[in-house]
């Protein structure tokens, strides 16, 4: 398993959560099902948000939009064999996802239900792509949220993180001679002003991190996790586990 605390845009996951007892409440439409959550208390003392402790769930079926696929918890029973007031588990099975997006909350997000998120990762099921999301869409155009350590079970396993051995801001000399910065495994610059095309050229030779040369450690695990492939085959490599497009 994962460190929480260890995630990066591009990085594919399984993601789970074991599944829990609750209630079904305020009964089950054709698009979402409404349940009491069993793991966050209702923060009190918010005086700007209240929450009254229930969570609406999308439900999947054949007209799902995409927002609703994107929904990775569970019912079970399925929400179509359950009405208000019934006894249900609600979890999340294992599912392969890709994280679009991560932030940290320093001080930690005010939220109306406890304990206060610190961190916010972005994540795709396996399937969707980022260019599905319409910026109005509730998911922000980018993704369902999830806030690991926010007191749900999840775990997480990593399946697949594209260039691990490069770090945001990372400056490199391609095989061809073009200069790049790193920002993303799906994020690069290249210094000639030129077109990315179709990225830089293996083998990668790491020049400066965080803004000083580098340490020949660090330059020797660059050169020796690309000395073979291309940044090509890792996208689809990537795509082919993700069945999704990198990019918006």
């Amino acid at each position: 398993m994962m460190d929480e605390g260890d995630f990066r845009v591009g990085d594919v996951l399984s993601v789970a959560c074991s599944f829990t007892v609750t209630r079904v409440v305020q009964g089950v439409t054709w698009d979402h099902v409404s349940v009491r959550w069993p793991w966050w208390e209702i923060d009190t003392e918010n005086e700007f948000a209240r929450w009254n402790g229930v969570v609406a769930l999308g439900v999947h079926s054949g007209g799902s939009s995409p927002e609703v696929e994107a929904e990775l918890f569970r019912t079970d029973p399925a929400p179509e064999q359950l009405k208000a007031g019934d006894v249900c588990r609600v979890g999340v099975p294992p599912t392969v996802v890709h994280v679009t997006d991560v932030e940290h909350h320093d001080p930690p997000l005010e939220t109306a239900w406890l304990p206060h998120p610190t961190r916010t990762v972005t994540v795709l099921p396996r399937g969707l792509s980022y260019r599905e999301f319409p910026d109005e869409s509730h998911l922000d155009g980018s993704g369902y949220t999830i806030h690991p350590g926010d007191g749900i079970p999840f775990t997480f396993e990593l399946l697949m993180r594209p260039y691990a051995s490069l770090q945001a801001g990372d400056e490199v000399a391609d095989a061809v001679g073009r200069a790049w910065r790193f920002d993303g495994p799906w994020d690069w610059a290249a210094f000639d002003g030129d077109p990315v095309g179709a990225g830089p050229a293996w083998p990668l030779v790491l020049l400066t991190r965080a803004g000083t040369p580098c340490s020949a450690e660090d330059a020797e695990a660059v050169a020796a996790s690309t000395a073979r492939g291309s940044h090509q085959e890792t996208i689809r490599d990537w795509m082919a586990i993700t069945e999704a497009s990198p990019t918006p």
